[in-house]
């Protein structure tokens, strides 16, 4: 019995002697300010130096040490400080970066697919003409390549979705570089989907009243997108000092970058909601089946869900803000951005995937192929494809006669003969458009 607990003591000591061994090795990694910070919240006898428990718990303590080493120490040492804190109390590693790499190159493929989708079937299986809709949607895609390389080689290897205070120096900085890359990329990929969308419907709808509007409406983009491109750029005098700011020992200023990140949101979303209200105003105003309007409509309303993600992200901006953890927050603005512009891309698509799948599943279109030949006839509010449409003028005679005559054929003896002369014009475009795709080849005349 007596050896027994001879050698239970033993192992007590050695445990001990293990632990106290182990945060003295941690305690000598400390900066000596945080050493300080440290001796002079033990003097308080809040915590004992060898209650561990205590020190990772009680509020107090950590708050004296906390509010020291923010006085005392630079931002570098203030982090690892903090690291080695969490460490020695058995804080989790938090690493959420792989999740982020593999949901980018999932929506960069599946827009890819769309944009190939819809050039191919122009190229390949229709007449269309590449307008400047088709032309935008591939420059957001060749736009939205390098924001996926710097995903895999540049945020997220330099520790985006990590703890801020697990990463080294060097890390931070090189993170808030390549995130400075996607600040303006993003407005340029953003400027040129909502171009895409604007483009499609002016070459849908050719109405003098509606064109302005549009017209209106990519200046308006245009100058938005500019303008937002240029303070991304220019954000910080001298532009380095956006990615060395972070440790306290570099000069320089800066625009306020919050500021900036959420009115590019807010002006998005509010242009996002007028955008979508252009094609509903005029999709009522067409002589079309209520179940017809209905299926467009839907497919236009698909467009929220971009919209849906872009007030998403702008709540995540708004977190963004409010932390210091920045590489741990920011993964949630990266994953929202990423989504927008993705899905926005096949949005845009989506038109002229409808039109892939009538081709190839004939039955998908119903009733609509065989009125195909009636949707481009018209005087004015006809859908057409400019620059595509041959006229032709015919003479069509027609004859009235009184009561008495029984047949076009038997000779009119008595009666009024009244003949009259119309000028038919006649367009031959092409067999499939994306107005088409709009109305389902119905005839668009407007009430």
């Amino acid at each position: 019995m007596k050896a027994f607990l001879r050698n239970y003591l033993l192992l007590c000591l050695a445990a001990i002697s293990m632990v106290t061994t182990a945060q003295r090795t941690a305690t000598s990694d400390l900066p000596k300010c945080a050493l300080l910070c440290l001796g002079s919240a033990f003097e308080t006898n809040t915590c004992s130096p060898f209650d561990q428990k205590c020190i990772c718990t009680n509020k107090v303590f950590q708050q004296n040490v906390t509010l020291c080493v923010s006085t005392t120490c630079t931002v570098p040492e203030a982090l690892v400080t903090r690291n080695i804190s969490l460490t020695n109390c058995g804080a989790p590693v938090r690493n959420r970066g792989d999740k982020y790499v593999v949901l980018s190159n999932t929506m960069l493929c599946i827009a890819s697919a769309f944009v190939i989708m819809r050039f191919a079937f122009k190229v390949t299986m229709s007449r269309l003409d590449i307008g400047w809709d088709d032309w935008c949607v591939l420059a957001t895609l060749i736009a939205a390549l390098p924001s996926a390389f710097i995903t895999v080689y540049g945020t997220v290897k330099n520790g985006l979705g990590q703890d801020l205070w697990t990463l080294t120096p060097t890390q931070i900085t090189n993170m808030l570089r390549y995130f400075y890359i996607m600040a303006w990329l993003y407005f340029t990929q953003l400027t040129l989907l909502k171009l895409t969308l604007l483009f499609f419907y002016i070459r849908v709808f050719p109405s003098k009243d509606v064109q302005r509007l549009l017209w209106g409406t990519v200046i308006f983009v245009v100058l938005w997108g500019v303008a937002f491109i240029i303070v991304a750029i220019f954000q910080c005098q001298p532009i380095y000092y956006f990615w060395t700011k972070w440790d306290g020992m570099h000069h320089g200023k800066c625009l306020k970058i919050n500021a900036i990140t959420a009115s590019n949101a807010a002006i998005s979303i509010a242009l996002d909601f007028w955008i979508l209200g252009v094609p509903l105003w005029q999709l009522w105003g067409l002589k079309l089946h209520w179940k017809k309007k209905v299926g467009v409509a839907l497919m236009f309303c698909v467009g929220t869900f971009v919209t849906v993600v872009s007030i998403l992200r702008l709540q995540a901006l708004v977190h963004f803000a409010a932390s210091s953890n920045v590489s741990w927050e920011f993964y949630d603005v990266s994953v929202w951005s990423t989504v927008e512009i993705c899905v926005g891309i096949m949005c845009a698509c989506l038109p002229t995937l409808r039109l892939l799948l009538v081709k190839l599943f004939p039955i998908l279109g119903g009733s609509s192929a065989r009125s195909r030949q009636y949707y481009n006839y018209g005087s004015g509010n006809e859908l057409r494809s400019v620059g595509q449409q041959k006229s032709k003028s015919y003479n069509v005679n027609t004859a009235v006669s009184s009561p008495r005559t029984a047949s076009f054929d038997d000779k009119v003896e008595e009666g009024i003969r009244v003949q009259t002369s119309y000028n038919v014009k006649h367009s031959s475009s092409r067999d499939d458009t994306d107005e088409a795709s709009l109305v389902s080849h119905e005839a668009p005349q407007r009430l």
